[in-house]
């Protein structure tokens, strides 16, 4: 039998650890590491192989942390060789990465894997009471220029919780959204095609950009808006850099891609002469088709006024649906109250009252009555001389503040868009 024998990594030893790889993991859904972090590593990092005659038979790789090294792959082929190879490897890792001043080498295994015992055997201790947990980056870091190009951002996880109320839209939007997109196999075992494009609309300010990026939040993938005003500065055009920006959106990995007030690019055709956005609504018709052909990516249009929209563009197989998102129900507004009345005087409050005063009121209207009653307050006490000893904000503050505040939407358009769900919305 040949001598095993230890060296460092060549680059010609790199099919035989992905075979390796692939035969330690074979039937393992979730290994540690993948295999395109062990051979990133074995490039950049640290890695020493076991060879047996011309034959790699095992193969220890590691990279370091601060102060903590961390073995991404160890793995060693079965036979009379296996415990002394076992050894020399973790040993001349080790070695390598000493120089690196790190306090301690560790690695992390599956319950049932077979390094343990070799591990163990060279002075590695199981810690019973580590648990191992982990968080996907939503964009890698060959997308994040791509991201930086098209103005996109990622945002934080908690903003679908933050959408209190509503229940009726966020279950349409949990059902035929974010479960078909964020669980492909359960919508494959049923049936369902993960939606490419949805169309949201609703009178003004009733929170249809925050779904958006509420959606986006909930999926974790990264938030793309698009104001076709700026695109128009570009020298192409509208229509050009609108092609140019769903280009670079598609060579991300997961987007979803927002655009707000989309009447105003997507408008009705026709008439003499025709209309100068004709151009960009066909443009973008191609691009929303398109835009459909890829996984992985979600486009949310918005609009105040659906009916005005071309009719082209509302067609089956452009946007999979078509939901109404109405004005705040009770839940809802108690949330938004309870968000903006101060910690200090919610107590004095009485938050049903206000609920109650603002039916009919969109989100940013209650927002608005709850800075001016707070800017009211302080602006009594500052002429009282002592913001200190002020009394606190009282529910008739509120109350008043919501009698000076005009409603956005009014009850024409409230009839308007019930209406326009029993003509436009495809749930």
């Amino acid at each position: 039998m040949s001598r095993t024998h230890i060296r460092d990594f060549h680059d010609d030893d790199l099919d035989a650890i992905v075979r390796l790889w692939e035969n330690a993991h074979r039937g393992d859904d979730a290994p540690v590491y993948s295999l395109a972090e062990v051979i990133a590593s074995c490039q950049a990092d640290h890695a020493v192989v076991a060879i047996q005659g011309d034959r790699l038979v095992g193969t220890a790789v590691g990279r370091a942390a601060h102060a903590q090294g961390w073995i991404v792959f160890f793995e060693v082929v079965p036979g009379p060789h296996a415990e002394h190879a076992a050894a020399a490897l973790l040993d001349a890792l080790e070695r390598r990465m000493a120089p690196l001043g790190l306090g301690k080498l560790s690695i992390l295994v599956g319950e049932d894997d077979d390094p343990v015992a070799a591990l163990t055997a060279n002075g590695f201790e199981v810690l019973h009471s580590v648990r191992y947990l982990e968080r996907r980056m939503p964009v890698q870091r060959r997308e994040l220029d791509l991201l930086k190009d098209v103005g996109g951002r990622i945002l934080p996880r908690h903003l679908w919780r933050a959408v209190s109320g509503m229940r009726r839209e966020k279950e349409l939007l949990e059902e035929r959204l974010v479960t078909p997109l964020s669980r492909p196999d359960l919508a494959d075992r049923f049936g369902v095609v993960p939606p490419r494009a949805v169309m949201l609309f609703g009178p003004p300010g009733t929170g249809k950009t925050t779904f958006a990026k509420a959606v986006a939040s909930r999926l974790d993938w990264p938030f793309v808006e698009l104001f076709p005003s700026r695109l128009a500065d570009g020298p192409g055009g509208l229509a050009g850099a609108l092609r140019s920006t769903f280009e670079t959106i598609g060579e991300l990995e997961h987007a979803v891609v927002f655009i707000d007030e989309v009447e105003e690019i997507a408008s009705r055709r026709g008439g003499t002469p025709p209309s100068p956005t004709q151009g960009v609504t066909n443009e973008l018709l191609k691009l929303v088709a398109e835009f459909r052909e890829s996984e992985g990516r979600l486009l949310v249009c918005a609009t105040n006024f659906v009916r005005a929209l071309d009719a082209a563009f509302l067609r089956h197989g452009r946007f999979d649906y078509v939901l109404p998102i109405g004005l705040p129900d009770d839940e809802a507004r108690t949330a938004i109250w309870s968000r903006y009345v101060p910690a200090d005087s919610i107590a004095d409050v009485d938050i049903a009252a206000l609920v109650e005063a603002s039916d009919g009121f969109t989100p940013a209207d209650i927002e608005y009555a709850a800075r001016r009653a707070s800017q009211e307050a302080l602006a009594r006490a500052l002429r009282a001389g002592e913001a200190g000893d002020a009394d606190s904000l009282a529910t008739a503050d509120y109350l008043r503040a919501l009698g000076a505040t005009r409603a956005t939407v009014s009850e024409a358009d409230v009839e308007g868009f019930l209406a326009d769900i029993d003509t436009f919305a495809r749930l």
